[in-house]
């Protein structure tokens, strides 16, 4: 076996394109240590795309980062406690180099004191006799907007705010008010026991995981025990509820439903949403607000056929808490794997044939002789043709990426030859790769659904189609704006591994899709469209750049079998105006503009009264059920379930439009097509 196999594979967490370096075991190594951090500071900065020397501003931004893993709703330390630290922390990475992590050491032992102060402050507010929640309380959840505390004051009133917001939520349940305040300070207690216990080797870990993560947003040091949940992580047979989480202010965050997964069967999380409590089967809830993202997926994580509920915050147009009981299982791939459907309709007294090709995921098992979303998807668009469709809608709306070689391979099936991407390493070396072959699976009408959500290597195949103006691309602004490959290699055991942020890729047209991701042509307003969500949002993101142009003059050329016309910008324009009349008059997309607008002027902020009423709501519903007994689920709600979501649907009657300008006046479909 070589000592070295490389394969590109697909992360989890929004699917970024990684380069996954497998070094073969060998002696065991000793344990992360002061002097070895300097080794492995040098190997980012030797690797990473954009950083390439250790600056002060790198220095200023991982302790910013490593403060913030320690209180992460910046409610522990005031203002100027951290200027002390930070000042402090100045030219730590000079006296790493000598051996000397008294600095680290240092913010550690800060947080360790403050933590335990805290506990006691909890203890004796919620101990009190009058104790009560206030109603009345407003909290900006997003930690950075609100920034640090700048008085006592100020500190005291935010942790005030903070734990009648945890109150009411143990109160949400069975909880009485004695109960939930001796779970709340059990809970604080905790914290601060936990912290005060951190052993020497996990405190070094959270330093060099805060230097990879001032990089960029997708760098990482994973720790020994911490990389073998990753690969574990990467595996499709993983059992669990099927969601991609991260760690956002204290909050494990919702980014991904996986397809497959037991929670996308549900179809009730949704990205963004927030998980505060965990609870096993009929157990009492965990409070996981706050604790490590690592132990809070711990909990999630659990036995085939056993159930976790969850309790959600979700902010929109009003601020919600639910519970979502799921019972965990292995991940469905045959759910994961593209799937085809067709609708009719009738324009003008013609009726149309219309296929809708969803591609969730670039899959690939490591063996290519088993399954392929590239052996799925020529198969499907074979049918696509059996059926003589008049066009076809790509429906990469919940796609997070895959592996780059198959998201070329299904470009090509859309595009005669060419070039299809270019990825450019921290070296300067650049790697074209291309669609060799000459044949087209389909040549009609095409229509890309993307989202927000479409990233990686969708936004490859997204990109490549507009950029040769083959498709017309509907659906959010723009696609997520994730450009970026990293590379993870495994250290010696017992050191875990590094995942960097090496290399940059783009588009034929010569932009890279870092930050602006692929534009629409057609824009379909969705709950994604908000302003915080995309790659340009995460903290130290990486810019876009661009290149020369390398588009292929073949790659379009139509053969004589062909079926489509080049998408021109005029083409686009008209589209574009008849998707938005239809648009500006249907119903559902006037509530998704409304819930927008809510959210933009709530501005991240959630009212405890508003939480308490929705569960006594709750509550008397539950009551009424009760009281009337089971009911079963009718055929029409069941139905609900196979129901277009606006956009796809938008997105099909986009198709139409495009299908009928091949044979006739756009005007005859502008007043929309009934779904």
């Amino acid at each position: 076996m070589n000592s070295r196999r490389i394969q590109l594979l697909v992360f989890r967490v929004l699917a970024p394109l990684a380069l996954v370096l497998w070094i073969a075991p060998s002696a065991a190594a000793a344990p992360l240590s002061c002097s070895t951090i300097p080794k492995f500071v040098d190997r980012f900065l030797e690797n990473h795309i954009r950083s390439r020397e250790l600056t002060p501003e790198l220095e200023r931004r991982t302790t910013d980062v490593f403060i913030r893993s320690f209180d992460p709703s910046q409610s522990v330390l005031l203002e100027s406690e951290v200027d002390q630290l930070r000042k402090s922390m100045v030219g730590s990475f000079a006296k790493i180099n000598a051996g000397d992590c008294s600095a680290i050491k240092h913010v550690y032992d800060v947080f360790v004191e403050r933590h335990g102060q805290v506990a006691v402050d909890v203890a004796e507010f919620v101990g009190a006799e009058d104790y009560a929640i206030d109603p009345e309380v407003e909290l900006m959840l997003d930690a950075k907007k609100r920034g640090y505390p700048k008085t006592i004051e100020e500190r005291d009133q935010l942790l005030h705010k903070l734990v009648h917001f945890q109150m009411s939520t143990y109160l949400s349940g069975d909880t009485t008010l004695d109960e939930a305040k001796e779970l709340l300070i059990h809970r604080y207690d905790r914290r601060a026991r936990r912290l005060k216990e951190l052993e020497t080797v996990d405190l070094l870990s959270s330093f060099v995981d805060a230097f990879a993560s001032s990089l960029d947003p997708h760098s990482n040091y994973f720790s020994a025990d911490v990389y073998e949940d990753f690969r574990i992580q990467m595996s499709l047979s993983l059992t669990g509820i099927g969601v991609a989480l991260s760690e956002q202010d204290g909050f494990a965050v919702v980014e991904r439903v996986i397809d497959g997964g037991a929670a996308a069967q549900l179809d009730i999380l949704k990205p963004k949403d927030k998980i505060i409590e965990v609870a096993q089967g009929n157990e009492k809830p965990v409070n996981i607000i706050d604790m490590p993202l690592r132990d809070a997926v711990s909990l999630i994580r659990g036995e085939k056929g056993t159930t976790v509920r969850l309790t959600v915050l979700r902010q929109a147009d009003k601020t919600e808490r639910f519970e979502v009981p799921i019972v965990r299982q292995e991940i469905n791939l045959e759910d994961q794997a593209a799937s085809l459907r067709f609708e009719e309709r009738e324009v003008d007294g013609r009726k149309l044939k219309l296929a809708i090709l969803d591609l969730p995921s670039f899959y690939g098992d490591s063996d290519p002789s088993k399954r392929q979303c590239t052996d799925d998807v020529a198969r499907l668009l074979r049918e696509v043709n059996e059926q003589k469709a008049d066009g076809l809608v790509l429906d990469l709306s919940h796609n997070g990426g895959g592996l780059l070689t198959h998201a070329v391979t299904v470009s090509g099936f859309f595009l005669r030859k060419g070039e299809i991407v270019k990825v450019k390493t921290s070296s300067g070396h650049q790697e074209i790769l291309s669609d060799r072959d000459e044949s087209i699976l389909y040549s009609g009408p095409l229509v890309v659904h993307t989202s927000r959500i479409s990233a990686s290597a969708a936004e490859i195949l997204a990109g490549a189609l507009k950029d040769y103006k083959r498709a017309v691309i509907a659906g959010d602004d723009h696609t997520f704006g994730k450009g970026t490959v990293q590379t993870v290699s495994s250290l010696p055991p017992g050191q875990g591994a590094l995942k960097i942020t090496t290399a940059m890729f783009y588009r034929p047209g010569g932009k890279s899709t870092q930050h602006a991701g692929v534009e629409a042509d057609v824009v379909i307003p969705s709950l994604m469209s908000s302003d915080d969500f995309g790659e340009k949002h995460q903290p130290y993101s990486i810019e876009g750049s661009v290149i020369e142009p390398f588009r292929s003059s073949f790659a379009n050329a139509n053969p004589e079998s062909a079926r489509w016309t080049v998408v021109s910008d005029d083409v686009v324009k008209k589209l574009a105006t008849a998707s938005q009349r239809r648009v500006s008059s249907n119903p559902e997309f006037e509530e998704v503009a409304h819930e927008l607008e809510e959210a933009r002027e709530n501005k991240g902020r959630i009212k405890l009264a508003d939480l308490m009423k929705k569960r006594e709501e709750e509550l008397k519903e539950e009551g009424e059920e009760a009281a009337d007994g089971d009911t079963e689920t009718s055929e029409s709600a069941k139905g609900e379930d196979e129901k277009m979501s606006p956009q796809l649907t938008e997105a099909t009657n986009v198709l139409v439009d495009l299908v009928a300008m091949n044979h006739g006046p756009i005007e005859t479909t502008v007043t929309g097509v009934s779904p």
